[in-house]
């Protein structure tokens, strides 16, 4: 052998070890591809349970501005119908002040 097919010869040998070290069964692979659903799985789910977190504070925001909205156009109400009744009384009743 010369020189040059001895050394290509070793380049192979060499490399042969780690072309089956790499290698893995189909045992192997469907274990992998096991971790990596149940991973996905997890993630999605932290992703979920963030987003409906975020939304129900949202929406327990929105619902107590609509409280606060609804108690405050109620008074209003309250106070201009008290208002209005009142007037209507000293007009029947006849009061000279009422316009």
């Amino acid at each position: 052998m010369n020189r040059t097919t001895r050394f290509l010869a070793a380049c192979l040998i060499a490399t042969l070890p780690a072309a089956f070290l790499g290698a893995q069964t189909a045992k192997q692979d469907m274990k992998d591809a096991g971790h990596e659903t149940k991973q996905a799985a997890k993630d999605t789910g932290s992703g979920i349970k963030k987003g409906t977190t975020k939304s129900a504070h949202a929406v327990g925001e929105k619902t107590e501005e609509g409280w606060d909205a609804t108690k405050k156009g109620t008074k209003k109400a309250y106070q201009k119908t008290k208002s209005g009744t009142k007037k209507a009384v000293n007009k029947v009743d006849g009061d000279p002040n009422t316009k």
